[in-house]
């Protein structure tokens, strides 16, 4: 989140706070490197999953190498802005591109659901019923199928 946000800041000319954004993504991707190799190296079950050599881990780990430098290069040439000592925080509340969720409630119970309506859905008392048992499978009569033999000339032609 934090080298997307960097990405947005340097878009925006704001290149000191994404410097810093970058260097906080940098050292997060540090911890959730050493991470997946440790998580890697576990004996268990897991253990043919390797999240460290997973295509987004190895992506991400080159764009915000790349994406810092080209803020510190373009700092050093551009905006010479300062590097704030901590990083600018994150809108974790999005502002676009997504629909408010519509909150769900439940319907408010009719009037003829009472528990002695439920309760005489009780399965357990149901009566035995023989009439109701499966009529045993007709036996299937083989078909014969008929002879198909290739033809060569089927009519089509093409033109």
């Amino acid at each position: 989140a934090y080298c997307y946000h960097g990405q947005t800041l340097l878009a925006s000319d704001k290149c000191g706070e994404a410097i810093r954004s970058l260097q906080e993504s940098e050292k997060f991707f540090a911890k959730a490197e050493a991470l997946c190799k440790e998580y890697g190296e576990t004996k268990g079950p897991g253990t043919t999953a390797k999240p460290s050599g997973h295509l987004f881990f190895r992506k991400l780990g080159n764009l915000i190498k790349n994406t810092l430098e080209k803020c510190q290069r373009e700092n050093g040439f551009i905006y010479f802005q300062k590097v704030p000592a901590e990083a600018p925080q994150l809108e974790l509340k999005a502002n676009y591109g997504l629909v408010e969720p519509v909150p769900f409630e439940f319907p408010a119970l009719n009037a003829h659901w009472t528990p002695e309506t439920l309760a005489a859905f009780d399965l357990t008392k149901r009566p035995k019923d023989d009439t109701a048992k499966p009529k045993p499978d007709e036996e299937v009569k083989p078909l014969k199928e008929p002879d198909i033999k290739p033809q060569k000339d089927s009519g089509c032609q093409i033109s």
